[in-house]
């Protein structure tokens, strides 16, 4: 009896799809090929074999694993045959694998340990879970190089020679640890990279939503600093024997039929050059406004402002906030045969289908302010303008729009009605801001609370925030909810992240207040009095609405004064 009979014995697959993976098996296991299928899940496979065999199951997310076995258990077996050690009693050891069948390999960690092995099945991803989780990302290819080192690497220590050192960056062994560096990076929805030089070795992070997640690495990892940052040097078009000066590179990769692009800056620091990946998962964007998310009276007020004929439309907030997604959203929504759009952007994150797109060059002076002069010859109607840095690309966006333009721009305050006075401090005319400024967003980013694992709980009023509206909690009758974590969002109990707006529009008092040079004060109380809802607000109704928690507004918004 195969597997496939003894799924077919206990009703997980039908006699038509079981004749189905016969015919196409081509010497796989059918158990293996009917989860690929996606006809039954490997726990309900590993359940029914386990059964047949005689084998007990295990869920290694909530077994208590003794980790003590992993200092003296061949590291080799791990990963070659993904078996892992669970306990060891009477003189067995109990290891986790997903492979009954895999006889020779469990004959051969007997003989190696020198215990009889008792085998018990858990699921292949499980299993990978814990090897990365103790062992560290990279953690099988750092077994090989160490192996390798024993005769080369200890020579190269002590040389200090370039083309040696490109020489190992290039060994198969560093190139595929570097690829999983990355790999691992990409499936964790990480927006960064940190791969830092610590006095005691190198610390490897993800960003992921927002917040930095140490990542377990081997400590052999160190050994091999130099090689692994000349590796991404040299895959960047980096100068990799330049390490006193800071650099700025590009990596184009395709992950599983995606194309990712990798932002590599490498800084040299006090214990060796650190290094800071951005990735811009392009085959994973879909710029829409209706997919942001925002109140539905946000969202009609600002297509109103996105079909303007001419005027400036600004996006604020710090790096990382979501200001970028947010335009390529609005010039997305409004492209069509009959608008020419043009953008100038330093750096262009992603590339725009029927959008013109400048990537600008300060080292030979294609400025913001230089290339928005020339786009002006290019007959546009409407001109995206990366970042307004200084007061020559204000005053030209500023001409943009008095000249018939529509002029889309993102600038570094912390609220809305700061940006009036920002520009003013630029060097602006308070006249021209107050006539060309139609409106300014600020926006932030909140954590999603995972959805298959959240937990509504009612709190005290005493537990809250002052300004936590509480009438409108109590009216709605609905919980407010926490993370809990899952499977699902890897135990973070976070899955995504979502924006959170502010909305000023340049009404008759704000704009009389920005052409008399008053204070952001007096131009926050106007915008409030006319009705503008700040980030704090718009995060309270996240709060109400299930998306993101008490604490999540906390750690991103400024409780509002007025």
């Amino acid at each position: 009896m195969d597997t496939g009979d003894v799924l077919l014995e206990r009703g997980l697959l039908t006699s038509d799809q079981l004749a189905l993976l016969r015919a196409d098996a081509n010497g796989d296991r059918l158990d293996t090929a009917a989860v690929e299928r996606g006809w039954v899940t490997e726990e309900q496979t590993l359940g029914a074999i386990g059964d047949h065999l005689g084998f007990d199951c295990v869920d290694l997310e909530k077994a208590d694993v003794d980790l003590s076995l992993l200092s003296n258990f061949p590291q080799r077996m791990i990963h070659r045959h993904a078996l892992f050690p669970v306990s060891r009693h009477n003189g067995s050891l109990v290891v986790a694998t997903s492979n009954p069948f895999e006889l020779y390999a469990l004959d051969e960690l007997s003989s190696l340990t020198g215990l009889a092995v008792e085998p018990v099945l858990a699921p292949s991803r499980q299993i990978n879970a814990r090897i990365k989780a103790h062992l560290g990302v990279g953690s099988e290819t750092v077994d090989g190089l160490l192996a390798a080192r024993q005769d080369e690497v200890q020579l190269l220590e002590d040389l200090d020679d370039d083309a040696e050192l490109s020489e190992e960056a290039q060994e198969a062994s560093v190139v595929r640890l570097v690829n999983e560096i990355l790999l691992e990076a990409i499936e964790a929805r990480a927006s960064d990279v940190h791969i830092e030089a610590q006095a005691e070795g190198v610390r490897i992070r993800y960003r992921i939503d927002g917040i930095l997640h140490s990542q377990p690495v081997p400590q052999e990892i160190s050994h091999f600093q130099a090689a692994i940052i000349s590796r991404l040097k040299i895959m960047a078009r980096m100068n990799i024997a330049e390490k006193r000066l800071p650099q700025d590179g590009r990596i184009k990769l395709r992950v599983h039929g995606r194309e990712v692009d990798v932002r590599v800056s490498v800084i040299p620091m006090l214990h060796g050059e650190g290094i800071v990946m951005r990735i811009l998962d392009k085959g994973g964007m879909a710029f829409s406004l209706e997919r942001l998310n925002m109140e539905p009276e946000i969202y009609a007020e600002l297509q109103e402002l996105i079909h303007l004929p001419h005027g400036i439309v600004l996006v604020t907030g710090p790096t990382g906030s979501g200001k970028t997604t947010t335009l390529y959203s609005a010039l997305t929504d409004i492209c069509d045969d009959e608008i020419k759009i043009i953008t100038t952007e330093d750096p262009v994150e992603y590339q725009l289908a029927g959008i013109n797109q400048i990537q600008v060059h300060p080292k030979i002076g294609l400025t913001f302010a230089a290339s928005l002069r020339s786009i002006l010859r290019h007959d546009p109607d409407v001109v995206l303008v990366g970042e307004i840095r200084d007061h020559e690309t204000a005053e030209n966006a500023i001409q943009a729009s008095l000249t018939g333009h529509l002029v889309f721009s993102t600038l570094h305050t912390n609220d809305a009605p700061s940006a009036y006075t920002r520009l003013i401090d630029m060097g602006v005319e308070p006249f021209l801001v107050a006539s060309t400024i139609e409106a300014v967003m600020a926006q932030r980013l909140v954590r999603r609370l995972c959805p298959e694992c959240r937990e509504p709980f009612s709190p005290d009023q005493s537990d809250l925030p002052r300004d936590f509206p509480w009438e409108a909690y109590k009216a709605s009758g609905q919980p407010i909810f926490r993370p809990k974590g899952c499977r699902a969002c890897h135990e973070i109990g976070f899955a995504g992240r979502q924006g959170i707006f502010e909305l000023c529009k340049t009404t008759d008092a704000v704009r009389k207040l920005a052409h008399d040079r008053s204070s952001t004060w007096d131009i926050r109380k106007a915008a409030l009095a006319d009705g503008m809802q700040t980030l704090r607000d718009d995060a309270w109704r996240k709060v109400l609405k299930g998306i993101t928690t008490v604490d999540e507004v906390l750690r991103v918004t400024k409780g509002d004064t007025l």
